[in-house]
C-alpha cells in the first residue's frame, strides 16, 4: 500500500543584522504535503473491480441488448456523476465558418482552417480547427483529430515547425486527413482559467457537483469538432479517429464513450482517469491528481482520494463503453508514472464486453514486450520505450491500426 507522508521542509536564512557585527540565523519551518507514488509491483494491493456486467438490478448482463438499454447507460451516468461530469445537452446556435483554404505541404495536401462557433445564452466561444485533407486519396478520407493539450507550434499549420507530436505529412502520405484543436479554445488549462472558455456558456455546470470541468470541456470540443466533419464533404464522417495524449488521452477515451459517431479512439499515454486502473494505486493516484489538477473532474471525484475502492466505477470500464468500436492505448516504458501494466489490465477486462459484439480481441495474456504492437486486434497496443510522449513512432502504429480496421490495406504487417 501506498502512504501518505506529511513532513516539514526546512530552510535556512542568512540575513545580515542591521546594526551588528554578524548575521541573524532564520529558521524559517514551511509545511509541506507529499503523497508518495507506489512504484514497485509487489505493493499493489488486492483490488475487486466492479463487475460492468451485473447492472443496478444485479441481472447478469446476457446480450447485446441488456449492455446498450441497461447497462451502458447506466455506467455512463456513474462516470458523468462522479468523475468528468455532465455533457451540455443544448446550444443556441452552431456555426462553420472556413477562415483559409488552400495548397499545402508543396501541394500533397490542401490546408483548410475553420471557426467552429457555439453560441448559448448570448454568449459564443469560437473553437479553431486546423484540418490537412491529401490531395491525392480518394475522397472522402478518414481523419486522425487530435485534442492538443500542447502548444499550438506542435500543429503548426504553416508547416515551418514541424513535431513528431503531430506528424501531419506522415499521415497525409499515408492516405489520412489530419486535424487538430487546442484545448485552450474549450477550458484554459489552468485552476484559475478553466472557466473561461465553453463554461462561460453553461456556467450552471460550474455550481453542480456533478457538472463538466476541463477534461469534460475539452471531450465536449472534440464532438463540435465531429459536427463540423459531418458536414465537410472532403471528410469520412464514418471513419474519424480521436487521438490524445496524457491529459488529452484522457479527454478522447470521454469524447469516444460520449459520442459514439467516433469510430476509433487513440489513447496514448492517458494513465490515471485515462486508461489505467486506478484500484492498482500504481503510479499517479486519484488524490494526487485532484490535488495536481483540480479543474479537471467533477467535485464529486475528490471523494475518491485514497478511497480508490469505494469509486462505483473504473477505467476498464470507460474503455467497455466504446465497444465494439475499435481502442488503441499506448504507454512508454519510462512512464511509470501512467501506470502501463494498469493500462493493459484495463484493456484486458474490457474485453467481456467486446466479446458481446464477437469483436475480436487478440491481445495476450499478459503486457507484450516492449516496442511490439498489438494491431491486429478490436483493442490495440503497445508500450514503446522512452518517455512520456507521443512521437513517430507512435504514429505509425496509429496508421497500421487504422489501416487495418478501415481495411486500407489488408495484410499490413504481422501482429
Amino acid at each position: 500500500m501506498t502512504i501518505c507522508n506529511h513532513f516539514f521542509s526546512y530552510k535556512v536564512s542568512l540575513r545580515w543584522a542591521s546594526g551588528s557585527l554578524g548575521f541573524v540565523v532564520l529558521l524559517l519551518i514551511f509545511p509541506v504535503f507529499s503523497i508518495a507514488q507506489n512504484y514497485d509491483e509487489t505493493k499493489v494491493p488486492e483490488y475487486v473491480l466492479p463487475d460492468m456486467m451485473k447492472m443496478t438490478n444485479r441481472k447478469q448482463v446476457r446480450n447485446i441488448g441488456d449492455w446498450e438499454k441497461i447497462r451502458r447507460p447506466q455506467i455512463l451516468r456513474l462516470f458523468e456523476d462522479n468523475i468528468y461530469g455532465q455533457f451540455p445537452k443544448s446550444m443556441d446556435s452552431l456555426r462553420f465558418t472556413v477562415t483559409e483554404n488552400k495548397s499545402s505541404m508543396e501541394g500533397k495536401s490542401v490546408l483548410r482552417k475553420v471557426l467552429i462557433q457555439v453560441s448559448h445564452h448570448g454568449k459564443t466561444i469560437g473553437i479553431n480547427l486546423t484540418l490537412f485533407i491529401p490531395v491525392k486519396a480518394a475522397l472522402p478520407v478518414p481523419v486522425f483529430v487530435l485534442i492538443n493539450n500542447r502548444g499550438a507550434e506542435n500543429t503548426d499549420p504553416t508547416r515551418d515547425k514541424k513535431s513528431d507530436f503531430w506528424p501531419a505529412e506522415m499521415l497525409i502520405d499515408s492516405g489520412y486527413a489530419i486535424a487538430a484543436f487546442q484545448v485552450s479554445d474549450l477550458a484554459p488549462d489552468n485552476k484559475e482559467t478553466f472557466s473561461n472558455g465553453v463554461l462561460k456558456l453553461y456556467t450552471e455546470q460550474l455550481s453542480m457537483d456533478n457538472g463538466m470541468r476541463a477534461i469534460g470541456a475539452w471531450a465536449w470540443g472534440a464532438s463540435r469538432v465531429m459536427d463540423y466533419f459531418e458536414r465537410d464533404a472532403d471528410i469520412d464522417s464514418k471513419k474519424v479517429t480521436v487521438v490524445g495524449h496524457s491529459r488529452g488521452g484522457k479527454a478522447s477515451l470521454w469524447a469516444a464513450a460520449q459520442d459514439q459517431r467516433f469510430a476509433m479512439c487513440i489513447t496514448n499515454c492517458s494513465g490515471n482517469t485515462g486508461a489505467a486502473l486506478a484500484r492498482r494505486r500504481f503510479g499517479e493516484r486519484i488524490e494526487r491528481i485532484n490535488t495536481s489538477f483540480p479543474h479537471w473532474f467533477t467535485n464529486n471525484y475528490k471523494k475518491f482520494n485514497n478511497n480508490e475502492d469505494s469509486l462505483p466505477v473504473d477505467q476498464h470500464m470507460l474503455i467497455a463503453m466504446i465497444a465494439p468500436r475499435p481502442v488503441y492505448a499506448t504507454n512508454a516504458s519510462k512512464d511509470l508514472w501512467a501506470d502501463p501494466t494498469g493500462t493493459f489490465l484495463s484493456l484486458k477486462n474490457a474485453e467481456k464486453v467486446y466479446d458481446l459484439y464477437q469483436a475480436k480481441s487478440t491481445l495476450p495474456a499478459n503486457p507484450p514486450v516492449k516496442n511490439y504492437p498489438i494491431i491486429r486486434s478490436v483493442m490495440g497496443y503497445h508500450n514503446r520505450e522512452g518517455e512520456h510522449n507521443m512521437t513517430a513512432y507512435d504514429w505509425m502504429n496509429f496508421i497500421r491500426f487504422a489501416n487495418f480496421h478501415y481495411q486500407k490495406k489488408k495484410g499490413y504487417g504481422n501482429n
